[in-house]
């Protein structure tokens, strides 16, 4: 698979890593299988404990984390850091809160004489996490947080271009005081996922990633019997409603579509807006984006990042040419791109006619799809033509009308008035070919667990 960290704004390959062997991924299930059933008996204080550790520890360190982040995949520094703190936030929210969301439920009955029914909340055992690039940290932080609270395991498989950024998490939580084996990075292959999900130990995968990847995983983990999310692609709709604050508006669609070189699955990629605000919001628009800067990652004047490597930028602008080709019009806005880099122009996509299939193309760069609305009830439409579901936002002046409007879009999470965005104690995730099953807060956490019912009846109740 070609674990390597090659630096996307230089293109130097810096350090290669070996595939794991089948015989370490057999000896680290076997390893983390052992560390469960110590693991699960653990009380959650000192569960809580170790992730409070990890924590701190990224914030105390939060500059060397960050530049793996930047050297790896190209993250604008200011953008690293934030989630760098974004993982710490996420560690904490379970510290917090994990032990009050595990409670036993005691459950109504119809007829006291059925007895008390309690539903309690057990680990299962091993699990999967197969994670991508675009947010190295962030992504192993919303699955091992969780799942280590309730009890579990989890063996990681993680990117091939952020070999570094995994192994410091794995380090991260040795130091943080996490039991051998509980949280293992392995450099796995594709091949030995299937190995994995085969393994009677492993209990489960937590994928996030393209669809073609979720569909390879998914059918791997439903022929074994194991439970699985999808996290997968999205081309979220922004909508702009006539009575939005352009000025303000424009700029978070320039944020939301741009932040981490416009790779994000829950960016705005489709710019929706009613007729009668379109052209102004257009030109706004046009300008914010020419204002990006282009360059070093590292440097803090850079606002524009490249992608997180050279194959991605091609495909990108291979993806525009198609477009193109089946009748899109492309307007390449701002100063020509760095020659050093993996960059692409800033591009806005119109004429995008309703027989064009890259409407339904999710552009994992920075590249917006621009629609003319006729109305409110168009722009819903509009919306909601595609494949994908997983997030969304309405602007205008009326944020009560706004949350109608957004009930109306078939999406797993709607924003009003503002783009997108992840929090640690918010839920993530979507519909439809955005996958299925949540991320974080109590969702997440319960994911992955038992949910057994315990009935306690009078021996003399009737059957």
């Amino acid at each position: 698979m070609a674990y390597a960290t090659i630096n996307p704004y230089t293109g130097e390959t810096l350090e290669t890593f070996a595939d794991a062997t089948d015989a370490e991924v057999r000896e680290a299930i076997g390893k983390a299988h052992d560390a469960f059933l110590r693991w699960k008996e653990m009380p959650f204080s000192e569960r809580g404990r170790i992730l409070q550790n990890a924590a701190n520890i990224l914030r105390e360190n939060s500059d060397a984390y960050a530049r793996l982040l930047t050297l790896e995949m190209g993250k604008l520094t200011a953008e690293a850091k934030a989630e760098v703190e974004l993982s710490a936030k996420i560690f904490e929210y379970y510290v917090r809160n994990a032990e009050e969301l595990l409670k036993p439920e005691k459950l109504p009955v119809l007829d006291p004489a059925e007895g008390e029914a309690i539903l309690v909340h057990e680990p299962l055992g091993v699990l999967l996490a197969i994670e991508p690039w675009n947010f190295p940290y962030y992504q192993i932080a919303r699955i091992i947080a969780p799942q280590l609270s309730a009890g579990n395991t989890v063996l990681l498989k993680h990117a091939s271009n952020v070999p570094q950024s995994a192994a410091a998490f794995q380090d991260l939580m040795m130091k943080a005081g996490l039991p051998e084996g509980a949280f293992r990075n392995l450099y796995a292959t594709r091949s030995q996922i299937e190995l994995i999900l085969n393994d009677d130990r492993v209990h489960g995968v937590a994928l996030t990633g393209s669809e073609a990847a979720g569909s390879v995983v998914a059918a791997q983990a439903g022929k074994a019997l194991k439970k699985s999310t999808m996290e997968l692609g999205g081309a979220d709709a922004f909508i702009v409603l006539a009575d939005a604050d352009l000025e303000k508006t424009a700029k978070w669609a320039v944020f939301g579509r741009h932040w981490n070189g416009g790779q994000v699955c829950c960016s705005s990629k489709r710019m929706i807006v009613a007729d009668p605000v379109y052209d102004q919001f257009l030109d706004r628009y046009r300008t914010g984006v020419a204002g990006l800067v282009a360059g070093d990652p590292f440097d803090p004047n850079t606002t524009l990042a490249p992608l997180s490597s050279q194959k991605a930028a091609d495909d990108v602008r291979e993806q525009i040419r198609e477009a193109v080709k089946l009748g899109a019009k492309a307007e390449e806005v701002g100063a020509p791109i760095p020659n050093q880099g993996a960059f692409v122009q800033p591009t806005i996509l119109t004429d995008l006619a309703e027989d064009n299939p890259a409407r339904y193309w999710e552009f994992f760069g920075p590249v917006s799809m621009l629609f003319r609305a006729k109305d409110e009830d168009d722009a819903v439409r509009i919306a909601n033509d595609s494949p994908f579901g997983l997030g969304g936002s309405v602007f205008t002046s009326n944020p009560a009308h706004g949350a109608e409007v957004a009930k109306r879009i078939s999406t797993g999470m709607v924003f009003v008035n503002h783009p997108t965005k992840v929090e640690a104690d918010l839920p993530f995730g979507g519909i439809r070919r955005s996958g299925y099953g949540r991320e974080l807060i109590g969702l997440g956490l319960k994911e992955f667990v038992n949910h057994k019912l315990i009935d306690v009846v009078d021996i003399d109740a009737p059957f």
